[in-house]
């Protein structure tokens, strides 16, 4: 149940100077608001500590890591990926948002220009969005045709599979958020000058296709059960969404929590 209410300790929190700021930074004014934003804050710092020595741990073992995020138009995957990089390090660390594929990566092998972007030792490798494309965005638009889907469906776990057996981890995240937040977050993008590159004719279309989408995510969601199934995130509150995410990868990845950094 959401907190309605402010507790002594609550007011305390509010009582510092990044309480104050917290309240101040938006209006109208919200203390509870504010309070879940200080709370968050103490959260993400102590997830992104154990970022740094998962990443630590990563470097000084020649592990390789990918971590998928996938997800509808505007659920938050780069936001996410955003908070679970900023504080690790760089030289280490990729995102990868491919566009869509040129003329001649079209006539190679659908995985090919993913795996070119594969972690070498010791690296961490983050898909803002990624095969999955083909399951879901490509048939959804006709980017592909049904026999290039059919042929995608039936490969992809035999291609993880694959991934995992030669030493690489994988971890696969989907971000999921309602109609009406989506229809929002559409909302704010367009209002804002600095967000508008975002808007796309996908997103455009994402709210009037929203069934169709909705089919081919459970079809794919059926089908990883077969393999590595996504592990769902409920989106709709980005912080939330977040710290459900960090949790979830320090979770999958078998470090060392006592290494020293």
């Amino acid at each position: 149940m959401e907190k309605t209410k402010l507790t002594e300790a609550d007011i305390k929190k509010l009582n510092t100077k990044k309480g104050l700021t917290a309240i101040l930074a938006k209006e109208p004014y919200n203390p509870v608001k504010a309070v879940r934003f200080l709370d968050y804050e103490k959260r993400l710092k102590k997830m992104q500590s154990e970022l740094v020595k998962l990443q630590t741990w990563a470097i000084q073992n020649n592990e390789r890591i990918i971590v998928v995020f996938e997800g509808r138009d505007a659920a938050g995957k780069g936001g996410a990926i955003r908070r679970i990089t900023e504080r690790i390090n760089p030289r280490h660390v990729r995102i990868v948002a491919l566009p869509k594929p040129t003329e001649e990566e079209k006539t190679q092998w659908y995985f090919q220009r993913y795996i070119n972007q594969f972690p070498k030792a010791g690296e961490i490798v983050f898909f803002d969005r990624s095969w999955y494309n083909r399951a879901v965005v490509e048939p959804v638009n006709g980017f592909c045709t049904q026999k290039d889907y059919e042929i995608f469906m039936n490969q992809v776990n035999d291609f993880e599979r694959m991934i995992t057996e030669s030493g690489i981890r994988l971890v696969k995240i989907y971000m999921s958020i309602s109609k009406a937040e989506q229809a929002k977050r559409f909302v704010e993008i367009k209002n804002d000058p600095l967000k508008h590159w975002k808007m796309t004719p996908v997103d455009e279309e994402a709210q009037n296709l929203w069934n169709e989408y909705t089919k081919y995510k459970k079809l794919m969601f059926e089908n990883t059960k077969k393999g590595i199934p996504f592990k769902i995130i409920r989106a709709n509150r980005k912080t939330v969404a977040r710290i459900g995410a960090m949790r979830h990868l320090l979770e999958a990845i078998p470090y060392d929590k006592n290494i020293e950094v």
